[in-house]
């Protein structure tokens, strides 16, 4: 387990990606950042103040230097603590891109007496310094990993601290019936009560029906972050390879005339409407007595119960209308989840009229026609898929939790106050009901670490690249 020490050392780390680039940034933090700049860096002009006697938030042109020898060209930003990412003194070099000049520079600041910072020290600190609850320097790293506008939005309204002064205003509420809660057990033997047992209940009702809610959202925030899976399924040969592939535009899954061809599930992503997806193309559903091509279908139906959409395809040509509703009814006995909605897309509309299509398969509602082959009417199908979706109510001041963490500590929270609810309800005494209480708070707690440990934070922050 990584551990942290924050011991007044200045940390160094590129703040950029890695590898060859026009730009690199190199951020320094610390009680001695601005004497370490000083010790390798020569301003140009006639500006020849030290670093740290520079105006806070001002950038200065010059050249990082060992003695005589120049090793670059660079820029270099000062921001004085508090007003910091970090809430310490920090600097920020920009140099050239080459590999070569950010170990260069690296390796001078080391030997002037700065340390490599380890993955998530910088946030850390900022966390540490008060710059930001821990929820937020959560919603930092899911931020820098966002790769769509939903998962965007959604770590972006977390780390403006939207879900985390929710989480701190149940927590204050709680935290006032507890003080009395716990004042009236300095005054047991008195047999007095400090606390309105009705207004702690009713209370305690509003405060596990919110929380019930943001457990409920971290279904739709847990797929949003990390794709919407959607199946495309089937009988063999309608053109379930063919559809992932027109739909990723690249030859992806192979295609064949030959039934049966997929065997496994083959998984690819991609982004709709600022929305990313995870496409699962599956094997064939029919009975078959080969064992390999069963276990693709068993593995069918397994992501069938996981997905929350299922595009079913069939062939317009070979199907009827009474085969479809068999294999629906057929598909339902054998999928257990009932929460996914199903998408009817006929392929191979090419070879058949598309009025007499609609006509014949007026019965299963509105069922969208294709041809996968010639991509003809994809647009409809992915705004089919969109509207089932919906997540618009993301794009306004719901709090949806995405971090699994944050839904586990909340579940516990809910089980301390039912139990609190409970005890109310049997009217036990307040020395019975506080544990339950303090319990809950704790849990609360560790969300926005008001109550942490060096293990919780070591987990958290180790997952976070190096240099953020």
């Amino acid at each position: 387990m990584q551990q942290f020490s924050n011991n007044g050392d200045t940390i160094i780390a590129p703040a950029t990606a890695a590898g060859v680039g026009a730009i690199a940034v190199i951020r320094v933090s610390g009680m001695r950042a601005f004497e370490i700049t000083d010790g390798v860096f020569v301003a140009k002009g006639k500006n020849k103040k030290k670093i740290a006697e520079q105006d806070s938030h001002t950038i200065h042109f010059g050249w990082i230097k060992e003695g005589e020898n120049t090793i670059d060209e660079v820029l270099v930003s000062v921001f004085k603590n508090p007003h910091s990412y970090t809430g310490e003194d920090v600097v920020e070099i920009s140099c050239h891109g080459s590999i070569f000049i950010q170990q260069q520079i690296l390796q001078l600041l080391n030997r002037h007496g700065a340390r490599n910072a380890q993955p998530g020290e910088f946030t850390l600190r900022a966390f540490l310094n008060g710059k930001m609850d821990l929820s937020q320097a959560e919603a930092v790293a899911d931020l820098i990993a966002s790769d769509s506008s939903a998962s965007h939005d959604l770590a972006l309204k977390q780390m403006r601290g939207g879900y985390s002064s929710e989480i701190k205003q149940l927590r204050e509420q709680l935290i006032n019936f507890a003080s009395l809660i716990e004042l009236e057990l300095d005054f047991s033997e008195e047999d007095v009560e400090f606390a309105n047992r009705k207004q702690l209940a009713e209370l305690i009702g509003h405060i596990m029906s919110h929380i019930s809610n943001l457990i409920s959202s971290f279904e739709l925030g847990n797929v949003i972050k990390h794709g919407i899976p959607v199946v495309i399924a089937g009988r063999p040969n309608v053109g379930k390879s063919t559809l992932l592939n027109a739909l990723l535009n690249d030859e992806r899954a192979i295609v064949s005339h030959i039934a049966g061809t997929t065997r496994d599930t083959i998984e690819e992503e991609i982004v709709l409407s600022g929305i990313k997806f995870r496409f699962i193309d599956t094997a064939g559903i029919r009975e078959t007595s080969d064992a390999i091509e069963s276990i693709g279908v068993s593995r069918t139906m397994e992501k069938i119960n996981q997905s929350p959409v299922l595009i079913y395809l069939f062939d317009v040509n070979e199907s009827t209308p009474a085969s479809l509703r068999s294999e629906l009814e057929e598909l339902k006995k054998n999928v257990h989840s009932t929460n996914y909605k199903v998408i009817l897309a006929g392929n191979k509309v090419d070879k058949k009229e598309h009025e007499k299509l609609k006509n014949e398969f007026d019965g299963f509602g509105e069922v969208v026609f294709i041809s996968a082959k010639e991509k003809l009417n994809l647009p409809i199908l992915t705004k089919k898929l969109l509207d089932e979706i919906n997540l618009s109510h993301t794009k306004h001041d719901n709090v949806i939790v995405t971090n699994a963490r944050h839904a586990e500590a909340l579940q516990h929270t809910n089980e301390s106050l039912q139990l609190v609810l409970e005890g109310l309800n049997k009217k036990l005494s307040g020395d019975l009901i506080a544990p339950e209480i303090r319990n809950a708070l704790y849990h609360l707690g560790l969300i926005t670490g008001e109550v942490t440990n060096d293990m919780l934070l070591a987990n958290i922050f180790s997952r976070f690249c190096i240099g953020k």
